[in-house]
């Protein structure tokens, strides 16, 4: 099992800079941002891109994987997006995972002045998305016309530096969605079903979790795609305690998730929690998972 560990996008460097350090310290698998102009309860507070942010991330640490989680067609065009992905790729020298979801409405839509898309066509752009952004960063040139999005000899020398391409993690609950993920996916991600019940979210995320795998049987898949679930997504803060996100852990693998990705405590709000659980976690916790990779 890895583990991994989002740190929202919402501090100046000064204070963020050391979060990103002691992500890689601690012993994390892999550290995420969230990719959006602005979230939920926190979009009147202060809120960075997550290009930059993982960018300045890449200069500061030197083994852990980094990644958004996740970017989405919301606000973006596959093709100055290539060229981002490309450079995020080449200073990280290869650490670089790109986390890929549909979208949702709300201010990331709204702030643009767009009219929100029916869940239908939200699903088609998203295909449309991955499948020309995995065009972009593998072939040399591209020509590519679709509903949502177009590319006209778009250049992605020098590539990247991951071959053929930067791993995709698609998030997916609904069954076009995991489509997308069987087809493009080296990783599949998941937040379980929208629930206030803690044992009614993990029941979800089985269905879930079975239904990736019939997908993945349909779309004749051989290779392997590891399974992410977002822990944070569930009712109770996986964080809340060291025995808490044992407990997460442990349900997670025995579902036969290869990966598991928790959010670094903030003072106040969601995720409230305290960064004393995260250096408990990485020390009792992190090492006895690193013995049964």
């Amino acid at each position: 099992m890895r583990v991994g560990i989002v740190i929202l996008p919402e501090h100046r460097w000064w204070i963020a800079e050391p979060k990103w350090r002691a992500a890689e310290e601690y012993g994390f698998h892999h550290a995420w941002t969230y990719d959006h102009l602005g979230w939920r309860t926190l979009v009147d507070g202060p809120w960075f891109g997550a290009v930059p942010t993982l960018t300045a991330a890449a200069l500061v640490t030197s083994r852990i994987r980094l990644g958004t989680f996740v970017a989405s067609p919301n606000f973006r065009h596959p093709v100055p997006f290539a060229r981002e992905l490309l450079t995020i790729d080449d200073v990280s020298d290869g650490r670089f995972t790109l986390g890929v979801g549909a979208g949702g409405d709300g201010y990331d839509t709204v702030v643009q002045g767009a009219k929100p898309l029916l869940p239908r066509d939200r699903t088609a752009r998203f295909g449309e998305f991955v499948e020309l952004l995995d065009q972009l960063l593998i072939k040399d040139r591209t020509s590519w016309h679709g509903e949502f999005f177009s590319a006209e000899e778009a250049r992605s020398a020098p590539g990247c530096v991951q071959r053929p391409r930067v791993p995709f993690v698609v998030a997916a609950n609904g069954p076009k969605a995991m489509s997308v993920a069987a087809r493009f996916g080296q990783g599949w991600v998941t937040t379980g079903p929208p629930t206030e019940d803690h044992e009614t979210w993990w029941s979800g995320v089985a269905q879930l979790s079975e239904q990736f795998t019939e997908t993945l049987a349909t779309q004749g898949r051989t290779s392997r795609v590891n399974r992410y679930l977002n822990l944070d997504s569930a009712p109770v803060y996986s964080l809340t305690s060291v025995q808490c996100f044992v407990d997460a852990v442990g349900r997670a693998a025995e579902l036969g998730f290869t990966d598991v990705v928790a959010h670094w405590p903030r003072h106040d709000g969601i995720y409230s929690g305290s960064e004393q659980v995260v250096e408990d976690v990485a020390a009792d916790v992190l090492p006895t998972l690193d013995r049964h990779l």
